[in-house]
């Protein structure tokens, strides 16, 4: 009778937990390196230094294992992130533009940091419906944050939530479009990431300080 994790000494449990973020270390050095089709059991097991059959006890096949990857990076990625976004840290900054700032620098910083995993996640979830699940919950719990994170800071419109909302949106639309289609999709004019980041934190400080006019 297998033993359950529970009632495994801590030796066995802390060997179990390494190899399991080994599996999981193998599967980002591969799918960053060659994308979805360099990623196999095989491929996992021999990068891992561990047996074929011990990846399959673990995860059962190819697909199981990818979104164990996509579950445990997307996991770090929102820790990553409420690091960074600090709702005590933000509520100490009396000028809310910096806290704007702050913020859209904060969950630009992180798509960059891990633009080669989530290009391959983004693009995969076009055409695989459980990773395109798993990437929306994140991305709607990154809005949760965001709002959360200017709580206190003064907005320029009515309706607080959906400008809030369409700030986040703004963001996110633009770093998923760099992080999938690169710099020079749309235009030959250079626009490194620094700048980048730096044009699309002013464009959400006017967008969310600047009070509307009527069309």
């Amino acid at each position: 009778m297998t033993e359950s994790p529970a009632h495994r000494p801590p030796a066995l449990q802390e060997r179990s937990r390494r190899s399991q973020q080994d599996i999981l270390q193998a599967g980002y050095a591969l799918l960053e390196e060659g994308g979805v089709d360099a990623l196999t059991v095989a491929a996992v097991a021999e990068r891992a230094g561990m047996a074929v059959g011990s990846v399959y006890r673990r995860f059962g096949d190819k697909e199981g294992l990818l979104l164990a990857i996509q579950h445990a990076f997307t996991e770090n990625l929102e820790a990553e992130i409420l690091q960074r976004v600090s709702v005590e840290r933000l509520r100490i900054l009396r000028d809310p533009a910096v806290a704007i700032a702050e913020t859209v620098g904060a969950f630009t910083d992180a798509f960059q940091s891990h633009e080669t995993l989530l290009r391959v996640f983004l693009l995969l979830g076009t055409r695989h419906q459980a990773v395109r699940a798993q990437g929306s919950r994140v991305s709607v719990e990154g809005n949760h944050r965001f709002a959360e994170a200017l709580a206190h800071i003064p907005i320029a419109h009515a309706d607080r939530a959906a400008a809030l909302d369409f700030a986040y949106r703004m963001i996110y639309a633009t770093v998923a479009h760099r992080v999938t289609q690169g710099e020079f999709l749309e235009s030959d004019r250079p626009l490194p990431w620094h700048e980048l980041r730096s044009q699309l934190q002013m464009a959400v400080i006017s967008y969310l300080m600047s009070t509307p006019q009527s069309l």
